[in-house]
């Protein structure tokens, strides 16, 4: 099946680009005198000391791509990572119609694509600076939207191949579909567990470093999606 090829390949791009953006944007805020005396010279506020966000939450990701030069980096990768959803969401809808013999949008196409919407959203909003409240909120739901929706989308997606596993038997790795399974629970239930702490103020470097993590998990579904399918 064609989709399936499209699908291997759009996996790939997904995780590759936006991992590999952040911490771009994380290795130049913390060595901006790389880029010093240049027309790219670093903003002081997206300037940072050596740190692993991953484990001291020390900064957002937020703050190392929100200012220039790093934007300029993180909006057109994050753009691009949408669009390649919108094609891999609706691929794996094209997909399991073929296999169902059916014509139907399934709901993880819906929330797929708009996770995607919510990603291009957050990425225009970031870095834009409104000093009123309500914005601050909305730039917030947006992104919170973007991750619930991307997670809604992925396990709906997965409960269909897990359904469908006797007519996917000669086409998937029935241990990398364990994986994805696994992943999708691990996620949502950091996620419902860390609400409490997330809607509070305070515990800064633990949201950091949660939302450094929690973004690595996400995009790492699509790595195992690109391992799901044989050749």
């Amino acid at each position: 099946m064609k989709e399936i090829a499209q699908i291997r390949r759009l996996s790939l791009w997904i995780f590759l680009i936006p991992l590999l953006a952040i911490n771009l944007c994380l290795i130049i805020s913390q060595n901006p005198e790389l880029l010093e005396n240049t027309i790219f010279s670093v903003d002081q506020i997206g300037r940072s000391g050596f740190s692993i966000p991953y484990l001291d939450g020390s900064l957002s990701i937020s703050r190392a791509s929100r200012t220039y030069p790093q934007y300029l980096i993180f909006k057109p990768a994050m753009f691009l990572t949408a669009a390649l959803l919108f094609f891999y969401w609706k691929n794996n809808n094209q997909l399991v119609n073929n296999l169902n013999s059916s014509n139907y949008n399934y709901k993880f196409k819906t929330f797929g694509i708009l996770s995607a919407v919510f990603l291009v959203i957050h990425s225009i909003l970031l870095g834009v600076k409104f000093d009123i409240q309500i914005y601050k909120l909305f730039r917030r739901v947006v992104l919170l939207l973007f991750i619930i929706f991307e997670i809604i989308a992925q396990g709906i997606l997965v409960y269909h191949f897990y359904k469908l596993k006797l007519k996917l038997e000669k086409l998937i790795y029935k241990k990398v579909l364990t994986l994805k399974i696994i992943l999708v629970i691990i996620l949502s239930s950091v996620g419902i567990l860390s609400l409490p702490i997330l809607v509070t103020k305070g515990n800064t470097h633990f949201k950091h470093a949660l939302e450094w993590n929690y973004f690595v998990g996400v995009v790492t579904f699509y790595l195992f999606s690109r391992f799901f399918w044989k050749k």
